[in-house]
């Protein structure tokens, strides 16, 4: 019996593709987060005895998303209470 589509590790590697493609189109720092989620539960699905069903499988890849959303958002945020201020015209 073949295993359902979303055990299937080389699925979840192309899904955090095309999010992290689609953070390059729309950038907003919001699909980086999903985009890392879903790369982490695929490399999860390629060890072997690993086969949750899907709402557990699901439960994964929310958590793991959220804590890199947040790891990545700490990383690459502005210091606490900074603002960015542009001095200068890029056009000059």
């Amino acid at each position: 019996m073949a295993d359902p589509f979303w055990l299937t590790w080389w699925l979840w590697l192309a899904g955090a593709l095309a999010l992290g493609i689609l953070e390059i189109i729309l950038p907003g720092f919001i699909f980086l987060g999903f985009a890392v989620g879903a790369a982490i539960t695929g490399l999860l699905l390629v060890i072997p005895g690993i086969a949750p069903n899907l709402p557990v499988l699901l439960l994964i890849f929310a958590v793991l998303s959220l804590v890199s959303w947040l790891v990545l958002r700490r990383m690459f945020a502005l210091p606490h209470g900074q603002v960015k201020i542009f001095r200068h015209d890029i056009n000059d």
